[in-house]
């Protein structure tokens, strides 16, 4: 079918899922995408508050929860494509490329069994390709920034290299290990500086 098909299901309390559902998504959604975008927000130069932000993505995470919206959260590679000098020069104006982007992800849910059916049948370079096209911007800016401070360029390296390895640990990818590994690091050298 080309659109979905809602199905009624009637929510029920499971401690197992709780455990085994819920506590995982929680870590992963803070790990890989909360913590990620707030970084990629400060590569931008941008501040944002991550109390109030994390009290709004949970509140609509609790009203989407039943509809199947487990993980509102910040998006961290939306926010890095919207948050650019790619989406718009005037960064008070950037806030565009993020209703833009909401607004397909809206159609894009809609129309969520033809959107599978065309990138099921394109190639998969194809698709690879293009989500590559628009990250590049953002990802210079932000290894850019990363690697400006000499003191910390070491720990942004360790952070980059274990994000893009892939790791998986008890379920939990390679963003949140690599700012693990980056901040220990970090945090290690600025004691050896301090001690010396």
């Amino acid at each position: 079918p080309v659109t979905p098909e809602p199905i009624l299901v009637m929510p029920a309390f499971n401690i197992a899922a709780l455990i085994g559902i819920a506590l995982p998504l929680f870590i992963v959604t803070m790990a890989s995408q909360n913590i990620t975008g707030i970084a990629v927000l400060q590569t931008y130069d941008y501040r944002p508050a991550p109390g109030r932000m994390f009290t709004v993505t949970g509140l609509f995470g609790l009203a989407a929860a039943p509809f199947g919206g487990h993980a509102v959260n910040l998006a961290a590679i939306t926010a890095a494509m919207c948050a650019g000098e790619e989406a718009h020069p005037d960064r008070t104006r950037r806030y565009w490329a993020a209703a833009t982007a909401g607004t397909c992800y809206v159609i894009l849910g809609l129309l969520a069994g033809a959107a599978a059916g065309f990138m099921e049948a394109s190639p998969r370079i194809l698709i690879e390709a293009v989500a590559g096209l628009a990250l590049l911007g953002a990802f210079g800016g932000s290894l850019s920034a990363a690697l400006a401070a000499a003191q910390d360029r070491e720990a942004a390296a360790v952070t980059f290299i274990v994000t893009a390895s892939g790791l998986s640990v008890f379920g939990i990818g390679g963003a949140f290990w690599g700012l693990l590994a980056g901040g220990l690091l970090m945090a290690l050298m600025r004691l050896g500086r301090k001690a010396a």
